[in-house]
C-alpha cells in the first residue's frame, strides 16, 4: 500500500514566527484518520523565522528527531547540553523521564525542519541528546542512516525500532530501499518523485506498508527523508 498525502492536506498552524504543517494530528489539529503512522506519532514541517523558536517546554517518554532541511537550530535543555545543528544536520532527544528544552532559530534567516516523534520502547529511560553532522554529497543516490535503535551502527541513538534515513537524487535517476511488508515507512521528498510508480510531489507524504521493495524515481533532483518503523 502506497497512500499519498498531499501536502495541501496536511494540517496547518500559521503562529507568525512558525509556520508548521502537520502530516498527523498535533496540538489544535485533529484528523482521527491521521493519529500517526506505526510508531511514528508526529511529523512537522516547520518554518522558523530569525531571531525565534521554542522557549522552553517539556516532554518525557518520546524519541524526538530534528532534521534541519534549511538554515539551523540551536538546542539547550535542562541536562545542560547546547549545539546547533545546521542544514542537511540532524539532532535527536530521547525524553525518557522527562527533560526541558528550547529549539531556536538564531541565524538572520528562515530556518526549515522536520521535527519527527516516534514512540519510545523505554519508557522511563535516562533522558538524552545529541547530534551528528552528515554531509549530503554522502548520500547522493543512495539512502544514508541518520538514526536507529541500534547503538553500534554509527549513526544517532533513539530507543526506538525505527531507522530515521535520508537521500538525495539527481533528475531522472533513481534508488531502491529494501523494505519488510509488516514495517511502517514514511516518505517525504522535496520535488516530485515516484515510489513503485506512484507520483507524490514536494512536502507529499507518502505513508507506505505491506512492501518489500520500493524504488524512487526522481523527475528533478530531491532531497528524501525516509522513516522506517515497527
Amino acid at each position: 500500500m502506497i497512500n499519498i498525502r498531499p501536502f495541501a492536506s496536511l494540517g496547518h498552524a500559521d503562529h507568525g514566527w512558525l509556520d508548521a504543517r502537520h502530516h498527523f494530528s498535533f496540538a489544535n489539529y485533529h484528523d482521527p484518520s491521521r493519529m500517526g503512522w506505526g510508531a511514528i506519532r508526529v511529523w512537522n514541517d516547520d518554518r522558523i523565522a530569525a531571531k525565534s523558536g521554542f522557549p522552553p517546554h517539556p516532554h518525557r517518554d518520546m524519541e524526538i528527531v530534528t532534521y534541519v532541511r534549511t538554515g539551523a537550530i540551536t538546542h539547550q535543555d535542562s541536562m545542560g547540553n547546547k549545539g546547533r545543528t545546521g542544514a542537511g544536520d540532524v539532532q535527536v532527544m530521547s525524553a525518557g523521564t522527562g527533560v526541558m528544552h528550547a529549539e531556536y532559530n538564531l541565524e538572520g534567516e528562515e530556518t526549515t525542519l522536520f521535527q519527527i516523534w516516534i514512540e519510545t520502547d523505554r519508557r522511563g529511560a535516562k533522558p538524552g541528546w545529541g547530534m551528528m553532522p552528515f554531509p549530503k554529497e554522502a548520500r547522493e543516490g543512495s539512502f544514508q542512516l541518520l538514526a536507529s535503535g541500534n547503538p553500534d551502527d554509527g549513526a544517532l541513538t533513539i530507543h526506538a525500532d525505527a531507522r530515521v534515513l535520508g537521500a538525495t537524487l539527481k533528475g531522472g535517476t533513481s534508488l531502491t530501499y529494501e523494505a519488510q511488508s509488516d514495517r511502517h515507512l514514511y516518505l517525504v521528498p522535496s520535488a516530485t518523485v515516484r515510489i513503485n510508480g506512484v507520483e507524490a510531489n514536494a512536502r507529499d507524504g507518502v505513508a507506505i506498508s505491506g512492501e518489500e521493495r520500493i524504488t524512487i524515481e526522481a523527475e528533478a533532483d530531491a532531497e528524501l527523508v525516509l522513516v522506517d518503523a515497527r
